[in-house]
């Protein structure tokens, strides 16, 4: 990695230091504006869906909040790689909506049919309507089925993508744990965009973690349709002292891309037709938007959703916000911590706008901690702010390339706290 994109713990500090004073009207300060009050549902009960119901209310109590959630326990993507690795369980990842309940959100366990925007309405699978005033998007992603060959939702049973936390985690890790000694784990990555960039290959070192422990005659093999990932010098420079040649990165350039998929045989073809069996294989398809955007038609060409930034509502739909990895946000990663940030912004927004006041000038960061081993975490850290009526990144980086061992577990143990604190935030739970 280049070292103008790395930068110390302290200097790290200080960029977040100006971030943070520079959105604290917008993050911080309360509204409680008389006669605001409104009425306001929000779909989708992750970072960002479950933080945007929770700081509406904060703000004025007198909205009227409603968030939409068909899972009663939220489980989330970040720290289930964890999981497959054998550090983490899988119910360490699930979060209630008890606080929520308890600030005043009504929690509705249903799922989002469908929006009328103009009517101003959400009709929900169980019949029921839900009139609105605004409207929050935090729907997450869905996947481009068949966009490889012969990998449908079908085939996902096979081949999982656990790619949203749940059933295929569980399916995957079952997989991980009955494969032989000395058999191949495959994972076909996708390209860009995607949700959370540096997810497939902090997966693969801690699938890694887990069969150097248990089946260490196994290998690796990643198959990318692309020719660069995220903190990509920093993963290569840990598999390497870790792992030796037991993870195989294949990249876009070398037939890295997979353009069909057997899930019958676990078999994938490449681009220029070479097979790869598997005796794990992990499909990461492509993505867009979550299916209720679509139905609310805030989505264009691409399948996501483009954004005014100052606010993140919607380009295309008046009075329905968007928020998390659903969105157009570049340069601002599809991570939980981009969710959460950009639901405060879009709080805050509501808030205001149903006051009548013109929502202050937004601010935002994000942080993404990646595990390559026990005790060995990297990082890759940015601030950003509107410039021009768009997002830019205005200062951050990736952890120092030749860092020490005790600087890589306190970059470990940053992770976890982070994680404790945005489960906190968002849910008021600790896990």
């Amino acid at each position: 990695m280049s070292t103008k994109n790395t930068m110390t713990r302290r200097q790290w500090l200080t960029t977040m230091g100006k971030a943070t004073a520079a959105g604290a009207l917008v993050l911080a300060v309360p509204t409680f504006a008389q006669g605001s009050a409104g009425r306001v549902v929000v779909i989708g009960g992750g970072f960002g869906g479950a933080t945007a119901a929770k700081y509406i209310k904060r703000r004025n109590p007198a909205i009227d909040v409603t968030l939409i959630e068909p899972a009663k326990t939220y489980y989330t993507c970040p720290f289930t790689n964890l999981y497959f690795g054998g550090l983490r369980t899988f119910e360490q990842q699930g979060h209630n909506f008890d606080e929520l309940r308890s600030l005043g959100v009504n929690v509705v366990h249903d799922l989002a049919a469908d929006v009328d925007a103009n009517g101003k309405s959400v009709k929900l699978a169980g019949g029921q309507t839900l009139p609105y005033d605004k409207l929050l998007l935090s729907p997450g992603i869905d996947f481009r089925w068949n966009a490889i060959e012969g990998y449908d939702e079908a085939a996902s049973l096979k081949a999982p993508h656990a790619w949203k936390a749940g059933d295929q985690s569980v399916l995957l890790k079952k997989q991980l744990e009955t494969m032989p000694d000395g058999g191949t784990f495959v994972m076909v990555a996708p390209g860009n965009p995607f949700r959370c960039p540096p997810g497939p290959y902090e997966r693969a070192s801690m699938v890694a973690h887990y069969l150097k422990k248990h089946k260490p005659k196994s290998k690796i093999l990643i198959l990318d349709a692309k020719d660069a990932f995220s903190k990509q010098g920093l993963f290569q420079a840990g598999w390497q002292r870790f792992y030796g040649d037991l993870i195989e990165w294949v990249p876009l350039a070398k037939d890295g891309k997979v353009v069909r998929v057997d899930p019958a045989t676990l078999t994938v073809e490449t681009e220029f037709g070479q097979q790869h069996k598997a005796d794990v294989l992990n499909v990461i398809p492509p993505q867009k938007a979550g299916l209720i955007a679509e139905r609310a038609g805030v989505t264009n060409e691409s399948g996501w959703v483009p954004v005014k930034h100052q606010t993140f509502e919607s380009e295309l739909v008046a009075d329905i916000y968007v928020v998390g990895d659903a969105t157009v946000a570049a340069p601002m990663p599809k991570s939980g911590f981009s969710a959460n940030a950009q639901a405060k912004v879009a709080a805050a927004a509501i808030v205001d706008t149903l006051a009548g006041k013109t929502p202050a000038q937004a601010a935002f960061a994000n942080t993404c901690y990646s595990l390559i081993a026990p005790d060995y975490g990297i990082s890759v850290a940015h601030a950003y702010a509107i410039k021009e009526g768009k997002l830019a990144e205005v200062s951050g980086g990736v952890s120092p390339a030749k860092a020490d061992d005790g600087f890589r577990k306190l970059e470990a143990e940053y992770g976890e706290s982070w994680y404790k604190a945005i489960a906190l935030d968002t849910w008021g739970t600790r896990s």
